[in-house]
């Protein structure tokens, strides 16, 4: 079996990762048969690194809560889980010119399973740290993976389907995510004790809450602003009770960490299933998977590269505006909407169907859009829903910051594939390992944002991913007023 693109032939196969910007041609394959089987294999990794991603945003909230510790604190999170693709990229793509993709994606498994099984030991003990050191772990495996998987899904096939078919196995990422949030939200969020703390301290204000409604017509996110969350309620309640019944607050802590240790644990085996299915497979190998030049050498030559140096921050930018996005669609719902854990989670599970839903469009208007002119258009759009967000009230500022979802769906895989645009299989390597530390971006920014949060409230920490989005939105400018136009030009 194999999936053609929807446009005549093209010329010979590069030796290198040739990837075009402008639509593809008819008739050419997306998928040729004879690597149908290691696409769909390498695919479900995919899905794998979105289920770690998106089970572990919503945890931002609940260790702030369950640890007693700030935004700033609780971002740390973060900080840890994209820290760790920073940190192992460069090695990642040293062991695929050792060694093979295969191989690096083994190690992957390995890494991911390790990091999800130290939950056990950090919540036996409740230790915040042990849980950072996880995650940091963890994510060793997931830069093994994303260093490994995208260019090989791009080897495998024509270069010109390449960048579709990246974005058609991108696809596949949100349906873990997806994955990932529903657990969250079934899982985890409704058995959490410090839940019904909140639930109790809801039901024990309805004098409070009529107050509100009575002298604030617009509801709780007014009343909010200017004197005070339930939120912050909730945390002087919890730090009470840390004083006053330590006994009662470290059972609730103790019981919530098992509750967030159990889907760690569960996907450690997935995982390493999939490791043992991947090492008893064939999978396809490529003369490029062994290049000879020095890595100093080929560092060289992709930094005297525009389109590559620009890729790599536009990456950045990417990666920290998603993040930031989606870890902290909880703190709007709940401090601005006045939503419970679960409801703010349903609005986020709810973002992710829509990026998911306009990753497979936007693979399909790659067809007819060139992917720089795709690129700037959704970057603006992201700019004015961003804006929604920020100086709309209640809902409707919530449903702007969901809609972003619909924007950012293009742009991890494109910006990907207009970066590693005519690049030959050693620099793509090499430069693949660059685009996956630039996910770095989404270990700095939601920092920065937490402090945000922490000193001028949720609402304006917004300002912060509409920055990224305006970077993107130069990127997507640049590439079909200069990139794009220069091949056409050469062509």
């Amino acid at each position: 079996m194999s999936i053609d693109s929807s446009q005549p032939d093209a010329a010979d196969e590069a030796n290198g990762v040739d990837i075009p910007t402008e639509p593809v041609s008819r008739g050419i394959e997306v998928i040729p048969k004879e690597y149908f089987a290691a696409f769909v294999l390498t695919t479900c990794c995919f899905a794998l690194w979105g289920f770690a991603n998106d089970i572990t945003n919503p945890l931002v909230k609940v260790f702030k809560e369950v640890f007693q510790i700030s935004n700033t604190q609780s971002s740390l999170v973060q900080f840890a889980f994209y820290g760790g693709y920073f940190t192992m990229a460069l090695p990642a793509a040293y062991f695929i010119r050792k060694f093979s993709y295969k191989g690096a994606i083994m190690v992957g498994f390995a890494l991911y399973a390790a990091g999800a099984l130290l939950s056990i030991p950090a919540s036996l003990n409740q230790n915040f740290w042990i849980f950072i050191a996880g995650f940091y772990v963890l994510t060793f495996g997931l830069a093994f993976l994303e260093t490994s998987c995208n260019p090989y899904i791009l080897a495998m096939g024509p270069p010109e389907t390449a960048t579709q078919r990246l974005n058609l196995a991108q696809a596949f990422n949100p349906i873990g995510s997806l994955t990932g949030m529903v657990i969250a939200t079934t899982v985890i969020a409704p058995n959490l004790q410090v839940g019904e703390f909140r639930s109790n301290m809801e039901s024990k204000a309805p004098a409070a809450v009529a107050y509100v409604e009575e002298d604030y017509p617009d509801g709780l996110p007014n009343f909010a602003e200017e004197f005070g969350t339930l939120d912050d309620a909730v945390g002087k309640g919890l730090a009470n009770m840390q004083v006053t019944d330590p006994e009662a607050f470290q059972t609730m802590q103790l019981h919530d960490l098992a509750v967030v240790r159990t889907p760690y644990v569960v996907i450690a085996i997935v995982v390493l299933c999939f490791l043992v299915l991947f090492a008893v497979t064939k999978m396809p190998t490529f003369a490029s998977e062994h290049p000879d030049a020095p890595m100093t050498e080929i560092i060289g030559r992709l930094l005297s590269k525009p389109h590559y140096r620009e890729g790599v921050v536009a990456q950045a930018f990417y990666v920290g505006a998603q993040i930031t996005c989606w870890t902290f669609i909880i703190h709007y719902g709940m401090e601005l909407v006045s939503l419970s854990l679960a409801e703010a989670q349903t609005w986020n599970i709810a973002a992710m169907v829509i990026f998911l839903t306009s990753r497979f469009v936007c693979t399909f208007l790659l067809k007819y859009i060139s992917p720089g002119r795709l690129l700037a258009a959704l970057a603006a759009a992201a700019i004015a829903f961003t804006a929604g967000a920020i100086f709309l009230e209640g809902k409707t500022g919530l449903t702007c910051l969901v809609l972003i979802s619909a924007c950012m769906s293009l742009m991890f895989p494109t910006i990907y594939g207009i970066a590693l645009k005519d690049l030959p299989a050693e620099e793509a390597k090499l430069g693949s390992a660059g685009l996956i530390m630039a996910i770095v971006g989404g270990a700095l920014l939601p920092l920065l944002q937490g402090k945000f949060i922490d000193e001028l409230g949720v609402r304006n920490s917004f300002y912060l991913p509409m920055i990224c989005f305006i970077a993107i939105a130069i990127f997507g400018v640049r590439t079909f007023t200069r990139f794009e136009r220069t091949e056409a030009s050469a062509a």
